[in-house]
């Protein structure tokens, strides 16, 4: 989760531009943008076709390294869902993106209701 958030942290929301200055000056702006939408756009098909189980602890990391609680964070994301999704879909869709961020809210508020089978084993 944390991967797609900053790679949608580098898209200008009025342009839909990417901008990164490593890249932009070791390749070029134009190279720098495709590479970017290119990863934005996989990245996001990738997230889609992750079992929850796996998104659920990238969700307890990502949280973590922000100091934030798994709610917060899922919290944030939903609130971001628009700027998360890239402008090429390439068959994902936005429905499928905001049930996942749904699904994990769901499993992270609260872990004791979470099933057996949906917890990681220790």
């Amino acid at each position: 989760m944390g991967k797609i958030e900053y790679v949608a942290s580098l898209r200008d929301a009025q342009s839909g531009g990417y901008s990164h200055w490593g890249l932009n000056r070791a390749y070029g702006e134009q190279a720098a943008q495709q590479a970017l939408a290119e990863a934005h756009r996989l990245l996001f098909l990738k997230l889609l076709r992750t079992p929850l189980r796996a998104l659920r602890d990238d969700v307890m990391l990502s949280s973590g390294a922000l100091q934030m609680t798994a709610g917060e964070y899922m919290e944030k994301l939903r609130n971001q869902m628009p700027a998360l999704l890239p402008q090429a879909l390439s068959g994902g869709s936005a429905r499928h993106f905001s049930s996942v961020l749904h699904a994990l809210s769901i499993l992270v508020s609260d872990p004791a209701k979470t099933p057996p089978e949906a917890t990681p084993p220790a």
